[in-house]
């Protein structure tokens, strides 16, 4: 399986910046990311703590 750019701490943060009100384009623009990427990132993570991401 193909690793990721992205380690889970990045995830996370880019996950509560869109929490905060930044615009998802923006935020994808600015990390290099597609929208399709965020969004499968939310799905997963969304709503989880460090910790219980740490678990997985």
């Amino acid at each position: 399986m193909k690793k990721s750019r992205y380690t889970d701490s990045q995830i996370l943060n880019i996950l509560k910046q869109a929490e905060n009100g930044v615009p998802v384009v923006e935020l994808c623009r600015e990390h290099g990311m597609s929208n399709a990427s965020f969004y499968k990132w939310r799905a997963k993570y969304g709503g989880m703590a460090a910790a219980a991401i740490l678990r997985l």
